[in-house]
Protein backbone atom coordinates (compact mmCIF):
# COMPACT_ATOMS: atom_id res chain seq x y z
CA UNK A 1 0.00 0.00 0.00
CA UNK A 2 1.44 3.57 -0.94
CA UNK A 3 1.68 5.85 1.76
CA UNK A 4 -0.94 8.25 -0.01
CA UNK A 5 -3.36 5.36 0.14
CA UNK A 6 -2.59 5.27 3.71
CA UNK A 7 -3.11 8.88 4.29
CA UNK A 8 -6.22 8.71 2.48
CA UNK A 9 -7.68 6.04 4.80
CA UNK A 10 -6.53 7.68 8.01
CA UNK A 11 -8.17 10.85 7.17
CA UNK A 12 -10.98 8.76 6.48
CA UNK A 13 -10.63 7.64 10.00
CA UNK A 14 -10.40 10.81 11.23
CA UNK A 15 -13.27 12.10 9.74
CA UNK A 16 -15.17 9.03 11.17
CA UNK A 17 -14.86 10.53 14.41
CA UNK A 18 -15.96 13.19 13.88
CA UNK A 19 -19.26 13.17 11.48
CA UNK A 20 -21.53 10.92 11.07
CA UNK A 21 -20.99 8.21 8.02
CA UNK A 22 -22.09 5.48 6.37
CA UNK A 23 -22.14 2.19 8.68
CA UNK A 24 -23.09 -1.40 8.95
CA UNK A 25 -27.06 -1.47 9.91
CA UNK A 26 -26.06 -2.20 13.58
CA UNK A 27 -23.68 0.78 13.88
CA UNK A 28 -26.12 2.94 11.65
CA UNK A 29 -28.95 2.23 14.29
CA UNK A 30 -26.76 3.23 17.01
CA UNK A 31 -25.73 6.47 15.29
CA UNK A 32 -29.90 7.36 15.11
CA UNK A 33 -30.15 6.40 18.81
CA UNK A 34 -27.36 8.82 19.68
CA UNK A 35 -28.44 11.36 17.03
CA UNK A 36 -32.14 11.45 18.75
CA UNK A 37 -30.26 11.44 22.14
CA UNK A 38 -28.34 14.60 21.01
CA UNK A 39 -31.21 16.13 19.72
CA UNK A 40 -33.36 15.63 23.23
CA UNK A 41 -30.44 17.14 25.36
CA UNK A 42 -29.66 20.39 23.05
CA UNK A 43 -33.27 20.64 23.11
CA UNK A 44 -33.14 21.14 26.63
CA UNK A 45 -30.29 23.15 27.01
CA UNK A 46 -31.77 25.72 24.56
CA UNK A 47 -35.63 25.06 26.70
CA UNK A 48 -33.56 26.43 30.00
CA UNK A 49 -31.29 29.41 28.29
CA UNK A 50 -32.68 30.75 25.53
CA UNK A 51 -36.24 30.02 26.26
CA UNK A 52 -35.80 31.58 29.67
CA UNK A 53 -34.41 34.86 27.82
CA UNK A 54 -37.64 34.89 26.05
CA UNK A 55 -39.62 35.16 28.57
CA UNK A 56 -38.03 38.27 29.81
CA UNK A 57 -41.11 40.22 29.33
CA UNK A 58 -42.37 38.80 32.42
CA UNK A 59 -39.82 40.09 34.50
CA UNK A 60 -39.51 43.51 32.87
CA UNK A 61 -43.20 44.19 33.64
CA UNK A 62 -42.92 42.56 37.18
CA UNK A 63 -39.86 44.50 38.25
CA UNK A 64 -41.22 47.71 37.01
CA UNK A 65 -44.38 46.86 39.19
CA UNK A 66 -42.35 45.51 42.89
CA UNK A 67 -38.83 45.06 43.02
CA UNK A 68 -37.63 47.83 41.15
CA UNK A 69 -40.74 50.42 41.05
CA UNK A 70 -38.24 53.10 41.37
CA UNK A 71 -36.13 52.36 38.07
CA UNK A 72 -37.84 53.14 34.59
CA UNK A 73 -38.55 50.55 32.15
CA UNK A 74 -35.81 51.84 30.03
CA UNK A 75 -33.27 50.84 33.15
CA UNK A 76 -34.69 47.48 33.62
CA UNK A 77 -34.96 46.70 29.80
CA UNK A 78 -31.04 46.79 30.13
CA UNK A 79 -30.96 43.78 32.27
CA UNK A 80 -32.82 41.47 29.71
CA UNK A 81 -30.60 42.63 26.67
CA UNK A 82 -27.26 42.82 28.13
CA UNK A 83 -28.09 38.99 29.29
CA UNK A 84 -28.37 38.24 25.43
CA UNK A 85 -25.23 40.60 24.75
CA UNK A 86 -23.20 38.38 27.70
CA UNK A 87 -24.69 35.60 25.44
CA UNK A 88 -23.67 36.29 21.94
CA UNK A 89 -20.19 38.23 22.96
CA UNK A 90 -19.34 34.79 24.97
CA UNK A 91 -20.19 32.43 21.99
CA UNK A 92 -17.13 32.83 20.14
CA UNK A 93 -14.79 32.01 23.76
CA UNK A 94 -17.56 28.80 23.90
CA UNK A 95 -16.64 28.25 20.51
CA UNK A 96 -12.91 28.01 21.07
CA UNK A 97 -13.28 26.12 23.83
CA UNK A 98 -15.19 23.53 22.32
CA UNK A 99 -12.77 22.80 19.67
CA UNK A 100 -10.45 21.77 22.64
CA UNK A 101 -12.22 19.64 25.00
CA UNK A 102 -15.74 18.92 23.38
CA UNK A 103 -19.10 19.55 24.98
CA UNK A 104 -18.87 17.89 28.58
CA UNK A 105 -17.27 20.33 30.06
CA UNK A 106 -18.50 23.24 28.18
CA UNK A 107 -22.09 22.22 29.50
CA UNK A 108 -20.87 21.21 32.70
CA UNK A 109 -19.61 24.84 33.34
CA UNK A 110 -22.86 26.73 31.82
CA UNK A 111 -25.26 24.30 33.88
CA UNK A 112 -23.55 25.24 36.89
CA UNK A 113 -23.11 28.79 36.30
CA UNK A 114 -27.24 28.95 34.99
CA UNK A 115 -28.47 27.55 37.67
CA UNK A 116 -26.46 29.64 40.84
CA UNK A 117 -27.56 32.68 38.81
CA UNK A 118 -30.82 31.69 38.89
CA UNK A 119 -30.59 31.17 42.94
CA UNK A 120 -28.78 34.14 43.33
CA UNK A 121 -31.76 36.54 41.34
CA UNK A 122 -34.36 34.65 44.16
CA UNK A 123 -32.24 36.50 46.50
CA UNK A 124 -31.49 39.96 44.81
CA UNK A 125 -32.97 43.54 45.64
CA UNK A 126 -31.01 45.73 44.32
CA UNK A 127 -30.87 46.83 40.37
CA UNK A 128 -26.94 45.68 40.24
CA UNK A 129 -27.64 42.74 42.27
CA UNK A 130 -30.59 41.67 39.15
CA UNK A 131 -28.14 42.87 36.98
CA UNK A 132 -24.99 40.88 37.78
CA UNK A 133 -26.74 37.73 38.50
CA UNK A 134 -29.33 37.45 35.70
CA UNK A 135 -27.60 39.63 32.70
CA UNK A 136 -24.21 38.65 33.69
CA UNK A 137 -23.96 35.40 35.36
CA UNK A 138 -27.09 33.69 33.37
CA UNK A 139 -26.07 35.23 29.87
CA UNK A 140 -22.33 34.11 29.24
CA UNK A 141 -23.33 30.95 31.12
CA UNK A 142 -26.09 30.40 28.59
CA UNK A 143 -23.58 30.96 26.39
CA UNK A 144 -22.02 27.37 27.38
CA UNK A 145 -24.71 25.48 26.58
CA UNK A 146 -25.99 26.91 23.28
CA UNK A 147 -22.86 27.05 21.37
CA UNK A 148 -22.02 23.28 22.52
CA UNK A 149 -25.24 22.04 21.77
CA UNK A 150 -25.56 23.11 18.08
CA UNK A 151 -22.15 22.42 17.28
CA UNK A 152 -22.69 19.11 18.30
CA UNK A 153 -25.51 18.36 16.66
CA UNK A 154 -24.69 19.21 13.09
CA UNK A 155 -22.13 16.54 13.92
CA UNK A 156 -24.57 13.54 13.80
CA UNK A 157 -27.12 15.06 11.37
CA UNK A 158 -26.21 15.38 7.41
CA UNK A 159 -29.44 14.98 6.06
CA UNK A 160 -32.20 16.96 7.57
CA UNK A 161 -29.73 18.96 9.22
CA UNK A 162 -31.82 22.04 9.18
CA UNK A 163 -34.95 20.48 10.15
CA UNK A 164 -32.82 18.62 13.33
CA UNK A 165 -31.78 22.60 13.90
CA UNK A 166 -35.17 23.40 13.62
CA UNK A 167 -36.35 21.18 16.17
CA UNK A 168 -33.14 22.09 19.06
CA UNK A 169 -33.60 25.73 18.34
CA UNK A 170 -37.48 25.43 18.65
CA UNK A 171 -36.50 24.69 22.50
CA UNK A 172 -35.73 27.93 23.18
CA UNK A 173 -40.10 29.02 21.68
CA UNK A 174 -41.33 26.06 24.05
CA UNK A 175 -39.31 27.55 26.89
CA UNK A 176 -40.96 30.97 26.09
CA UNK A 177 -44.29 29.39 26.34
CA UNK A 178 -44.11 27.43 29.31
CA UNK A 179 -42.11 29.47 31.66
CA UNK A 180 -44.16 32.72 31.22
CA UNK A 181 -47.35 30.59 32.27
CA UNK A 182 -45.32 29.04 35.25
CA UNK A 183 -44.09 32.63 36.08
CA UNK A 184 -47.73 33.55 36.00
CA UNK A 185 -49.21 30.63 37.95
CA UNK A 186 -47.04 31.05 41.13
CA UNK A 187 -46.36 34.52 41.52
CA UNK A 188 -50.36 35.57 40.83
CA UNK A 189 -52.18 32.83 41.78
CA UNK A 190 -49.82 31.64 45.45
CA UNK A 191 -48.64 32.71 48.31
CA UNK A 192 -44.97 31.58 47.55
CA UNK A 193 -43.69 35.42 46.85
CA UNK A 194 -40.83 35.96 43.80
CA UNK A 195 -37.89 34.29 46.09
CA UNK A 196 -39.95 30.86 45.81
CA UNK A 197 -41.13 31.44 42.67
CA UNK A 198 -37.47 31.79 41.12
CA UNK A 199 -36.47 28.81 43.10
CA UNK A 200 -38.60 26.27 41.86
CA UNK A 201 -37.75 27.75 38.57
CA UNK A 202 -34.16 26.55 39.11
CA UNK A 203 -35.67 23.07 39.90
CA UNK A 204 -37.26 22.58 37.51
CA UNK A 205 -34.23 23.12 35.20
CA UNK A 206 -31.81 21.74 37.44
CA UNK A 207 -32.81 17.83 35.98
CA UNK A 208 -33.29 19.12 32.57
CA UNK A 209 -29.70 20.81 32.66
CA UNK A 210 -28.86 17.76 33.85
CA UNK A 211 -29.96 15.44 31.00
CA UNK A 212 -28.53 17.92 28.96
CA UNK A 213 -25.25 17.25 29.94
CA UNK A 214 -25.76 13.18 29.88
CA UNK A 215 -27.25 13.48 26.34
CA UNK A 216 -24.88 15.85 24.29
CA UNK A 217 -21.80 13.52 23.75
CA UNK A 218 -19.79 13.87 20.30
CA UNK A 219 -19.42 10.62 18.39
CA UNK A 220 -17.74 8.12 19.41
CA UNK A 221 -14.14 7.77 18.53
CA UNK A 222 -12.65 5.00 17.26
CA UNK A 223 -9.73 3.57 18.98
CA UNK A 224 -7.16 1.63 16.78
CA UNK A 225 -4.75 -1.21 17.71
CA UNK A 226 -0.93 -0.69 17.71
CA UNK A 227 -1.31 -2.97 14.44
CA UNK A 228 -3.89 0.00 12.76
CA UNK A 229 -1.72 2.59 14.57
CA UNK A 230 1.15 1.77 12.40
CA UNK A 231 -0.84 1.52 9.19
CA UNK A 232 -3.09 4.56 9.42
CA UNK A 233 -0.49 7.18 10.74
CA UNK A 234 -1.95 10.08 12.07
CA UNK A 235 -2.86 13.09 10.03
CA UNK A 236 -2.08 16.41 11.28
CA UNK A 237 -5.64 19.13 12.08
CA UNK A 238 -5.49 21.91 9.28
CA UNK A 239 -5.07 25.13 10.76
CA UNK A 240 -7.80 27.43 11.00
CA UNK A 241 -8.33 29.26 7.79
CA UNK A 242 -9.16 33.01 8.86
CA UNK A 243 -9.25 34.45 5.37
CA UNK A 244 -13.37 34.24 5.04
CA UNK A 245 -13.17 37.52 7.03
CA UNK A 246 -11.52 39.33 4.13
CA UNK A 247 -14.86 38.61 1.87
CA UNK A 248 -16.60 41.16 1.59
CA UNK A 249 -19.59 38.55 0.92
CA UNK A 250 -19.06 37.52 4.15
CA UNK A 251 -18.89 40.43 6.28
CA UNK A 252 -22.11 42.08 4.99
CA UNK A 253 -23.95 39.09 5.67
CA UNK A 254 -22.80 39.05 9.35
CA UNK A 255 -23.30 42.71 9.67
CA UNK A 256 -27.13 42.07 8.56
CA UNK A 257 -27.70 39.27 10.79
CA UNK A 258 -26.45 41.44 13.44
CA UNK A 259 -29.04 44.24 12.77
CA UNK A 260 -31.71 41.96 12.71
CA UNK A 261 -30.88 40.28 15.88
CA UNK A 262 -30.51 44.21 17.04
CA UNK A 263 -33.97 44.96 16.65
CA UNK A 264 -35.66 41.15 16.63
CA UNK A 265 -35.88 41.20 20.77
CA UNK A 266 -38.22 44.35 21.54
CA UNK A 267 -41.44 43.23 21.38
CA UNK A 268 -40.53 39.65 23.21
CA UNK A 269 -39.71 42.20 25.98
CA UNK A 270 -42.31 45.08 25.80
CA UNK A 271 -45.29 42.99 24.42
CA UNK A 272 -46.72 42.58 28.01
CA UNK A 273 -45.97 45.63 28.97
CA UNK A 274 -47.83 47.33 26.05
CA UNK A 275 -50.68 45.34 26.68
CA UNK A 276 -50.60 46.65 30.51
CA UNK A 277 -50.72 50.02 28.82
CA UNK A 278 -53.93 49.50 27.15
CA UNK A 279 -55.40 48.76 30.81
CA UNK A 280 -55.59 44.86 29.77
CA UNK A 281 -55.37 43.00 33.09
CA UNK A 282 -52.05 41.61 34.29
CA UNK A 283 -52.56 37.96 34.08
CA UNK A 284 -53.63 38.23 30.81
CA UNK A 285 -51.10 40.00 29.98
CA UNK A 286 -48.26 37.99 31.05
CA UNK A 287 -49.70 35.41 28.32
CA UNK A 288 -49.25 37.47 25.35
CA UNK A 289 -45.30 36.15 25.97
CA UNK A 290 -46.43 32.57 25.79
CA UNK A 291 -48.79 33.52 22.68
CA UNK A 292 -45.80 35.29 20.76
CA UNK A 293 -43.22 32.51 21.41
CA UNK A 294 -45.89 29.82 20.72
CA UNK A 295 -45.99 31.55 16.98
CA UNK A 296 -42.74 31.77 17.14
CA UNK A 297 -42.37 27.61 17.79
CA UNK A 298 -43.88 26.85 14.52
CA UNK A 299 -41.88 29.40 12.84
CA UNK A 300 -38.76 27.43 13.73
CA UNK A 301 -39.78 24.21 12.90
CA UNK A 302 -41.86 24.37 9.49
CA UNK A 303 -39.24 26.39 7.83
CA UNK A 304 -36.71 23.55 8.84
CA UNK A 305 -37.71 21.60 6.54
CA UNK A 306 -38.20 24.01 3.80
CA UNK A 307 -34.70 25.10 4.45
CA UNK A 308 -33.01 21.89 3.40
CA UNK A 309 -34.56 22.39 0.32
CA UNK A 310 -34.38 26.02 -0.51
CA UNK A 311 -31.33 27.29 1.68
CA UNK A 312 -31.27 29.21 5.08
CA UNK A 313 -30.10 32.35 3.36
CA UNK A 314 -33.15 32.23 1.21
CA UNK A 315 -35.76 32.11 4.33
CA UNK A 316 -33.72 34.42 5.93
CA UNK A 317 -33.91 37.36 3.89
CA UNK A 318 -37.69 37.18 3.07
CA UNK A 319 -38.60 36.25 6.86
CA UNK A 320 -36.34 39.33 8.12
CA UNK A 321 -38.23 41.47 5.82
CA UNK A 322 -41.61 40.28 7.07
CA UNK A 323 -40.65 40.97 10.76
CA UNK A 324 -40.17 44.18 9.80
CA UNK A 325 -43.46 45.01 8.37
CA UNK A 326 -45.12 43.71 10.80
CA UNK A 327 -43.41 44.94 13.94
CA UNK A 328 -44.44 48.69 12.09
CA UNK A 329 -48.02 47.64 12.45
CA UNK A 330 -47.29 47.06 16.60
CA UNK A 331 -48.95 50.52 17.76
CA UNK A 332 -51.75 50.01 15.48
CA UNK A 333 -52.97 47.25 17.23
CA UNK A 334 -55.25 48.62 20.62
CA UNK A 335 -57.23 46.17 21.95
CA UNK A 336 -57.06 42.67 22.87
CA UNK A 337 -57.79 40.85 19.80
CA UNK A 338 -55.66 43.20 18.28
CA UNK A 339 -52.56 42.80 19.97
CA UNK A 340 -53.09 38.77 20.12
CA UNK A 341 -53.33 38.44 15.95
CA UNK A 342 -50.49 41.21 15.53
CA UNK A 343 -48.46 38.76 18.78
CA UNK A 344 -48.71 35.38 16.72
CA UNK A 345 -47.52 37.16 13.23
CA UNK A 346 -44.81 38.35 14.70
CA UNK A 347 -43.80 35.45 16.64
CA UNK A 348 -43.72 33.23 13.58
CA UNK A 349 -42.10 35.67 11.21
CA UNK A 350 -39.32 36.35 13.82
CA UNK A 351 -39.20 32.42 14.68
CA UNK A 352 -38.44 32.07 10.86
CA UNK A 353 -35.89 34.70 10.94
CA UNK A 354 -33.88 33.52 14.35
CA UNK A 355 -34.12 29.96 13.14
CA UNK A 356 -32.57 30.87 9.44
CA UNK A 357 -29.90 32.95 11.48
CA UNK A 358 -28.75 29.67 13.14
CA UNK A 359 -29.00 27.93 9.83
CA UNK A 360 -26.70 30.70 8.03
CA UNK A 361 -24.36 29.96 10.91
CA UNK A 362 -23.92 26.77 10.78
Amino acid sequence: MSQSDKEVQAEAVVESTNTSIHTPAAEEKELNTRSTLVLIGAFCAFFCSVGFFNAWGIFQEYYHAHQLSAKSEFDISWIGSCAICAMYLSSPAAGIAYDKIGPNMLLGIGSVGGLFAIFMVSLCEEYYQIFLAQALVFGVSSAFLVTPSLSTLTKYFRKNRALGMGIVVAGSSTGGVIWPIVLDQLLNHTNLGFGWTIRIIAFIMLPLLALSCLLVRNPAVIHLSANEKDQFPAVAKPKADLSIIKNPAFVLCCAGMAITNLGMFSPFFYVSSYAASLNMSTSFTFYFVSIVNGASFFGRILPGILADRYGCFNLLSSAALASGVVAFCWTGAINVAGVTVWALAYGFASGVSRFSIQGVYR
